[in-house]
């Protein structure tokens, strides 16, 4: 009798915690979608998908800052996502133990230190470096993309290792009874097999690149502009609204937000597609 209350005590905990759960993200969608698509028929839509920024001169064009949001994603990824895949399949299948006992905390730490302190390490290291090998202000898209493929390491790393080390030890062992090397079998069976885990963290990875604020803030140039190359400054979505929330009034304000709904829309798209491509994983 006791533990039939106790189970039915625990089923009703979780179903609350589910229920806020669902809850909040129903909150924060009808907030966002009930103040920004109001707004953005009042700004007109192509005023909002505009090119130019200017606030005071009611200009409200997101061009801008949507492609400087996809551009620095995409850096992030081209930096982030091969390094964190290998340093993923070294540490399940190449890397010694005693050297893991020092590279796992280590890769676990990256995943704790706040952005706050990736922004000063990319403006005292990463800026400097740039500014001397290209004559540049040493802010732009270039910078912040390295940086925020380091960034999102430990994301990609600490779900990819896992996935990995959750194939079957037959797959490995097969590929090297048909004569496969370690490497081979690691690379052409393992991690195929993989695929959906590792998929899992690049999307995690790139979810963060496009939501990270202050480090991109930091060193990226925080130009209104379109960005026209690698060396040139930019402001991502996040940035604009951070930078100018404090100050902002009426429909300057409201504009925010509605750069808010874009952003979330765009973050809908990346679990959609990534939810599509789980899907075809299991239907081959």
């Amino acid at each position: 009798m006791k533990n039939k209350l106790k189970e039915t005590v625990m089923h009703v905990v979780f179903f609350l915690t589910a229920c806020v759960s669902i809850a909040a993200v129903l909150i924060i969608c009808v907030y966002l979608l009930g103040n920004g698509i109001p707004t953005i028929a009042e700004i007109g839509l192509e005023n909002f998908f505009g090119i130019t920024w200017k606030p005071s001169k009611d200009l409200y064009g997101i061009v801008p800052f949507i492609v400087g949001s996809i551009y620095v994603t995409a850096g992030a990824i081209v930096v982030g996502v091969p390094i964190g895949i290998l340093c993923a399949v070294y540490l399940a299948y190449f890397c010694p133990k005693k050297l893991y006992k020092i590279l796992n905390p280590a890769v676990r730490l990256m995943a704790g230190i706040p952005s706050i302190v990736y922004g000063f390490f990319g403006l005292m290291v990463i800026v400097p470096v740039i500014q001397q090998l290209a004559g540049t202000s040493g802010k732009g898209l270039l910078t912040a993309s390295i940086l925020l493929g380091i960034m999102i390491l430990p994301t990609i790393i600490g779900t990819a290792e896992p996935a990995l080390r959750a194939v079957p030890g037959s797959y490995y062992e097969g590929a090297l009874a048909l004569g496969a090397t370690h490497e081979r079998s690691t690379f052409s069976v393992v991690l195929p097999a993989a695929k959906s885990g590792v998929m899992s963290g690049v999307i995690l990875g790139v979810g963060r690149a496009i939501g990270e604020t202050m480090a991109v803030i930091m060193i990226a140039g925080n130009q209104t502009k379109m960005p026209g190359g690698l060396l040139d400054g930019l402001r991502t979505m996040t940035s604009n609204i951070v930078l100018e929330m404090g100050y902002s009034t009426g429909l300057h304000r409201r504009a925010l937000i509605a750069t808010g709904v874009v952003l979330f829309v765009f973050i809908l798209i990346i679990n959609i597609c990534f939810s599509l491509i789980k899907r075809g994983d299991k239907a081959s």
